[in-house]
């Protein structure tokens, strides 16, 4: 797929699995950070050749590493973002579909996206490492190179401000009331 053992030492078969394993967690880890499928998946594919690059060395927790540069490549796009002028998302022109309970569901899942994506910067690194990527808060701690007191005052402070955006959102107003 990637690279062969015989180009000099590059990643093996286990490179393969590892890729084949870990694209799928590492694309929605990139989505949920960046908000842009195209970009989400342009840094997967960065992170993945990088990881590459290092197999041999990284082989004792490869998982740990790509995720590391994937949050690492996201700040990057961050800051070249806050350096340009800004864009209006392609969802903000396409309206919602019709209530119905898939509907429903995807519009939820749709207002939730955009909850996270209204975070500043480290507070959706953490909600993203914390409750999509499933990681520990000293895994969390470690993946941001930031303390684990930081990671749980980030995670408070991010969570205030999603409960604050989905209360005041309608699918969410009303999925309350129905409960």
């Amino acid at each position: 797929m990637f690279f062969r053992r015989s180009t000099g030492g590059l990643p093996d078969a286990r490179f393969e699995e590892f890729v084949r394993a870990q694209s799928p967690t590492l694309l929605r880890l990139a989505l949920l950070l960046v908000n842009d499928r195209g970009h989400a998946e342009d840094l997967l594919q960065t992170a993945l050749l990088r990881t590459a690059l290092r197999w041999h060395r990284v082989l004792d927790h490869p998982e740990a590493y790509a995720r590391q540069v994937v949050v690492n490549l996201a700040r990057d796009r961050w800051r070249r973002v806050k350096r340009r002028v800004g864009e209006l998302p392609l969802n903000d022109l396409v309206a919602p579909p019709a209530p119905g309970d898939h509907a429903r569901t995807v519009v939820d899942q749709q207002a939730v996206r955009q909850a996270v994506a209204a975070l500043p910067q480290r507070q959706r690194e953490v909600v993203v490492l914390r409750f999509f990527a499933d990681l520990s808060v000293a895994e969390t701690a470690q993946t941001m190179g930031t303390t684990e007191g930081t990671v749980k005052s980030q995670t408070h402070r991010a969570l205030s401000l999603l409960r604050q955006s989905l209360d005041g959102s309608e699918t969410f107003q009303e999925a309350n009331d129905v409960h």
